[in-house]
């Protein structure tokens, strides 16, 4: 028996348009650079179990730079002092369907030095410094890979 799904596709105007940042952390050189992903803990609102950015919503008001360096202090613990943000990517969409939004992605690429110890908060529950040509073989959030190829193919920041 072939059981077809009841859903039904939200329209593009009924989604919630949906701001967030996703911050790549890497660290190490050229040959050796290890980007930081987060699994998602079950306290979230999505994508529960997923690997993913340092990420969160772009508060009404917040420019999305800050937004990231405020995401950054919150879920691992360092200071805007211990990170560079070294480019910014342009916007990457989403639409979820399930969750009635259209996401914005607002990539950005940060350096953290080799020293620099990271603790994450209650939104993750595991991390790990990964080879950024592993990052397909986890089970990420939704356009993770896109969001990192913009941050990288992005906008140089210069020193502040």
């Amino acid at each position: 028996m072939n059981v077809q799904s009841s859903k039904k596709a939200v329209p593009r105007s009924v989604l919630r348009p949906t701001h967030v940042v996703t911050c790549f952390l890497q660290k190490g050189e050229e040959e050796h650079t290890r980007l930081l992903l987060v699994r998602r803990s079950q306290q979230v609102g999505s994508y529960h179990g997923r690997w993913a950015g340092i990420s969160g919503f772009v508060e009404v008001g917040v420019p999305p730079e800050q937004q990231a360096y405020t995401e950054i202090r919150e879920e691992t613990g360092l200071a805007r002092e211990q990170v560079h943000m070294l480019r910014r990517g342009g916007i990457v969409e989403h639409v979820d369907q399930d969750l009635g939004r259209h996401f914005y992605v607002h990539p950005f690429l940060f350096a953290v030095n080799e020293d620099e110890s990271i603790t994450t908060d209650w939104e993750a529950t595991d991390m790990r410094w990964v080879d950024p040509d592993t990052m397909r073989n986890f089970e990420t959030v939704p356009k993770l890979r896109e969001a990192y190829e913009a941050a990288l193919r992005g906008e140089e920041v210069q020193a502040e």
